[in-house]
């Protein structure tokens, strides 16, 4: 029984292990990497078409996205989750590879201008589909056989509809070992979902840490805080724009809005909800069905009471590409609820461009933005940011709600750890950025565990507790892209500052020159932009 690391080792998303027991080839997640990446991660090592099963924690696209891609190149096993990540994976999956093609077809159109080789996409819609008729799903707490010698459970985490820890039993000869994945713990009281559940005992524990070296403190009052900063919005004329993954916050924050409306908390304002993106609608409709299983009390009383948590008068959807665009026709004051979370990709890019320079508007961030994207830059106090190749003042007001997020903090961490008696021979800590993972590693230390923060491609004897391959961090390396852009940003600079001395200075600059350097700004602008 062998253990192998390979995803979201010293970083946040990739998440993707693999382990060889019972004389079968596992791998527990399959994430996709998103955002900015600092390590090289290893390949799975052995033929997708020789992996017999996937074990899914939950369907966010870093733990799911690479489904397709393993089905693409051979795998035909099962992929066990609950059945509530199949459900959610089924829509997550699809809009996934729809991404993935749209990109290849913008980005071809630019090659075949420029006479470049034509883009491949990752994966494709059929080989989403092909994943996702590879699912069998399970209730929580069913332990079950998956194969001769290996038993599984899923234990809720309460970090997103349907995710789970993972608990497997492997038994080899004489030997029985039990190893728990955490998945992505959840934060405690949020809406709609029940709370992280608990797990006991285990030999080894594979550990999130994204939140393992800070608190989110006090809890804050949502409904308060989002009311005051939507009041001050809509008296200045302005929109509230809110970052959202589609799936999981999204529906918090119409669970906020709900009682808001409800209780009339915005006074002098019959504002709408629009949800602008197709897959966060998709996804509501499977946190509609899905409540037998997953809702905590709180959603269940509604519930019972005939009330809908996640639906009120005013709330509108947009799934088209022409209702999407028309909501920023709409010169009401209004909520828009808009994927990406991060900023990097989808529909929020048209209502940041909409709205980012509007004074009397506000952006308001729900949740993580990682190093390097354009959430975090805005966040961080960014005066402009590129839309579209343009540049956007940032004069709109930058909110964020204190605490909204679907991770434990670093007190839930040592929570949910704290409860495994006897202490587990080892802990690996993994999904956390670098400084995060070695923070909460030497916490666990410093708490008597025996905790690693593994590089990728590092492999572990689980019958023996010894460590078969160490490895360290392999940087990614800066390709000749990354300097050939560098080279443009620093060529385009020159000629920017260049053209504004003509115009400020007046320094016997004429039309003509003025005409070449504009000419000049305009090729290197497409450049940068390829």
């Amino acid at each position: 029984m062998q253990l192998t690391f390979l995803g979201a080792t010293h970083e946040v998303t990739g998440s993707c292990f693999y382990l060889t027991a019972c004389g079968k080839k596992i791998v527990i997640d399959c994430g996709m990497e998103q955002g900015p990446n600092y390590f090289e991660n290893q390949e799975i090592p052995v033929a997708a078409g020789e992996v017999d099963y996937v074990l899914l924690t939950h369907a966010h696209i870093d733990h799911s996205g690479m489904l397709p891609l393993l089905c693409k190149n051979g795998f035909s096993g099962e992929i066990h989750s609950t059945d509530a990540t199949a459900d959610l994976c089924s829509v997550m999956l699809r809009d996934s590879a729809h991404i993935q093609e749209f990109e290849a077809e913008w980005r071809n159109r630019k090659a075949q201008r420029a006479g470049r080789e034509p883009y491949v996409p990752i994966y494709t819609m059929d080989d989403a589909v092909a994943a996702i008729g590879l699912f069998v799903p399970h209730f929580y707490d069913q332990k079950f056989a998956l194969c001769e010698g290996v038993e599984v459970r899923f234990t809720d985490v309460g970090h997103l509809l349907g995710s789970a820890s993972i608990e497997i039993w492997v038994t080899e000869g004489d030997v029985t070992k039990k190893v728990v994945f955490s998945g992505d713990i959840g934060n405690l009281h949020q809406p709609i979902i029940r709370d992280p559940q608990y797990i006991a005992d285990a030999d080894y524990v594979v550990m999130e840490s994204t939140y393992g070296d800070r608190s989110h403190g006090p809890r804050p009052d949502y409904i308060s805080e989002l009311s005051q900063i939507m009041q001050r919005t809509f008296d200045r004329g302005g929109n509230v724009v809110i970052p959202s993954f589609a799936v999981g916050r999204t529906q918090e924050m119409l669970y906020f809005l709900r009682q808001i409306k409800e209780e009339r908390l915005v006074t002098g304002h019959d504002f709408s909800v629009y949800v602008d993106s197709p897959l966060a609608v998709e996804a509501t409709n499977i946190f509609r069905e899905n409540g037998a299983e997953c809702y905590d009390d709180e959603t269940r009383a509604l519930i019972q009471k005939g009330i809908n948590p996640i639906s009120f008068a005013g709330l509108k959807v947009s799934v088209s590409a022409e209702e999407s665009k028309a909501i920023n026709f709409d010169a009401s004051s209004k909520v828009i609820l808009s994927a990406s979370g991060m900023c990097d990709a989808g529909r929020i890019k048209h209502h940041l461009k909409h709205n980012l320079w509007r004074r009397e508007s506000t952006i308001l961030f729900v949740g993580y933005q990682a190093v390097g994207s354009l959430g975090r830059q805005i966040l961080e106090g960014a005066e402009t940011v590129k839309l579209f190749g343009e540049a956007i003042e940032v004069k709109a007001e930058i909110a964020r709600l204190a605490g909204v997020s679907g991770h434990a903090d670093k007190e839930g961490l040592l929570t949910w750890i704290g409860h495994f008696s006897p202490k587990p021979q080892r802990v690996f800590v993994v999904h956390g950025d670098d400084a995060v993972c070695e923070a909460f590693t030497a916490e666990l230390t410093s708490r008597g565990f025996s905790a690693v923060a593994p590089y990728s491609g590092s492999s572990f004897d689980l019958a023996t507790n010894v460590c078969l391959v160490a490895k360290g961090p392999v940087p990614i390396k800066k390709d000749y892209a990354a300097r050939r852009a560098q080279s443009t940003f620093e060529r385009l600079l020159a000629a920017g500052k260049r053209l504004l001395t003509v115009i400020e200075h007046n320094k016997g600059g004429t039309n003509k020159d003025l005409a070449r350097f504009a000419s000049q700004i305009d090729s290197l602008c497409d450049k940068w932009d390829r």
